[in-house]
Formats: C-alpha cells, structure tokens, sequence
C-alpha cells in the first residue's frame, strides 16, 4: 500500500526497520518516535502500534497536502465538471 500511495501522491516514503528489542531501547526512546509498528505523515502520528486502515492515512495524507476530497477523487476534469 505504502509504495502505491508515495506514487499516486508523489510522496517521499520512508520506511525504517529494526530487529523488535531495537525498539525497546532507552537510544529508540530519545529520539521521540513512535512505538512500532507505525505510521507518520510528517510530524504527525498516524497510528501507533498497530496497522492503520488505507483510507485514514489517504484522508491524512490529502490533509497534509492541502487538497480536497474532490481534488483527490481520482476521476478527471470532465467527469467532474459534468457532474455540476
């Protein structure tokens, strides 16, 4: 899901990955992450520990990028100018 979206959106994804005692260390907790497994959009916490549902981190995304639902929909200009 995660590669298909960064494309759709034209996003940066990055994905970190540890051995799971990596993350139980007092050096993971400086640096102010998350609990794994998550998902963050920029600053914000998606998710934190567990999975997170396509269409929340959509609709998080879309936020951050500033763009309507409508501007998002998928669907072209003239389906969207017919439709008024």
């Amino acid at each position: 899901m995660m590669p298909r979206l960064g494309e759709k959106y034209n996003i940066e994804i990055e994905t970190i990955s540890k051995p799971p005692e990596e993350y139980h260390t007092d050096e993971y907790f400086e640096l102010d992450l998350p609990v794994a497994p998550a998902v963050m959009v920029e600053k914000e916490i998606v998710v934190e520990g567990s999975g997170v549902s396509e269409k929340k981190l959509v609709s998080v995304i879309q936020r951050h990028l500033g763009l309507s639902k409508q501007e998002s929909s998928g669907k072209g200009i003239i389906e969207r100018l017919l439709k008024r």
